[in-house]
Parts: structure tokens; sequence; C-alpha cells
């Protein structure tokens, strides 16, 4: 674990942070789902590890309950994520990640051969975390599974001047064939953003255990993230 500073610099909040062996490609920040940062979310970050990234995942849930860690096989722990969710502020949220990405780049500069590319990947409500921090940060690549509330978000597609990359569940039931619809016709034509659609997958098909993974999905989607973050970040 480490700390970072909010961007105010009045306060800390902790993140789990995997290292390369040697000098790092570039970092990712892993963005949690509504289970905070758990097992799940710890083993996205040992995997890029394991592939040559910086990979940090901060705790978004600090101003809440520092250290929320729950497991979405349990139903008790389930309704207590939607719980924090419904009190969450996800602008806050945003500029705890904007923090994150400028602690991953001193970390890089410190460590490595001097400022190295940032990119961001997010899971659940973390996925739509992704999409914003593309429009409101200097995020150089950007990542979102499962596509909740993108098309409400909308309107800030024009400020996202980086790739984002999105992986879209066909029948997730908390985001409807018109959501879907309205979040392809939104962003189609957009330069930076490619969405892939998985026909039969539900949400959460990519994690990394539980009931939820679909190993097959979860594979080819994995494969296009790392596919994506080795062109858009070396």
């Amino acid at each position: 674990m480490i700390e970072v500073q909010t961007l105010e610099g009045d306060a800390s909040f902790a993140a789990y942070c995997a290292e390369p062996e040697g000098t790092p490609r570039a970092a990712i920040i892993v963005i949690q789902e509504i289970f905070g940062v758990n097992q799940g979310i710890r083993q996205k970050c040992d995997r890029l590890g394991a592939d040559g990234y910086l990979a940090i995942a901060p705790d978004l849930f600090w101003r809440l309950q520092p250290g929320i860690m729950l497991d979405p096989d349990v139903p008790e722990e389930f309704q207590q994520a939607l719980g924090w969710m419904g009190k969450f502020n996800q602008d806050a949220g945003v500029r705890d990640i904007e923090a994150t990405i400028r602690a991953a780049r001193a970390k890089l500069a410190q460590e490595s051969y001097g400022a190295g590319k940032v990119g961001v990947v997010g899971y659940c409500l973390g996925g739509r975390l992704a999409f914003m921090t593309a429009a409101r940060t200097d995020a150089d690549a950007s990542v979102g599974y499962y596509g909740v509330g993108l098309d409400g978000l909308l309107g800030e597609k024009h400020a996202i001047a980086h790739p984002l990359l999105l992986h879209i569940p066909e029948e997730d039931h908390f985001v409807g064939k018109d959501a879907q619809a309205a979040i392809h016709a939104g962003l189609d034509d957009h330069p930076k953003v490619t969405i892939f659609d998985y026909p039969g997958e539900d949400h959460g098909f990519a994690t990394e255990m539980g009931k939820r993974r679909s190993a097959e999905s979860a594979d080819l989607a994995d494969k296009r993230t790392a596919e994506f973050f080795a062109e858009a970040l070396g």
C-alpha cells in the first residue's frame, strides 16, 4: 500500500500498488468496482505488474470509510456495496483518480527514465469513472468495462482527447438495450473511442474470480485491453 495526496493537499488516501521487475513500461491506474479495492482489483494490479506496468488502485471510498473490501458473491456484501455506491461522490472520485495519476507520474519520474505515460482501466462503477477520467483529466489512455451510465455522460465526449476503449456486454442487466444504443449512437463516430460488444455476456463478466466471470469473453476483453495499452502507452 502507498499513500496518495489529494489534489488539494489537505489529506491523503491509501492505494494498492503493484510494481514490475525492472523499469516500468508505463503506469496504469486500476479503478475499483463498487466492492472497493478487494481481492479481484488487487489481482488486476498484480497481473499488470507482471506485464511490466506500475499498477495503482486507489481506495476511492476512503471519504466514506477507508479500506472497504467486499465480495460480490455474498448477498449481504453486495447490498452493502450498493449502499456505498449511493453515497459516493463521483466528481470527488475523479479528482482522486487525477491525484493518483499525478502520483504515478511522479513515481515513474523517480524510478525510471523520466516522464512516463499513465493509463486508467475501470470496472463497473470504475468503468463509468474511466469515461469521466478520459473527459476530465490528461490520462494518456483509458479503458472502461461494462458501460454503466455512459449514456448520461455523452455531453462530455467532446473533451475526450486521448484513446478510450469500452467493453460492453450486450446482456448487462444494469445497462439496457436503449442505453447501449445511445452509447453507440453517441460514440461510434468519435475518433478516439473504440467499442467492443460481447453478445450473451452480463455485467461483471471480466472479473478475476467468482460467479460473474465468463472466462472466454474475459480473456478476449483483457487481450484487447493489453493490446490497446501496448499501443497507447508503449
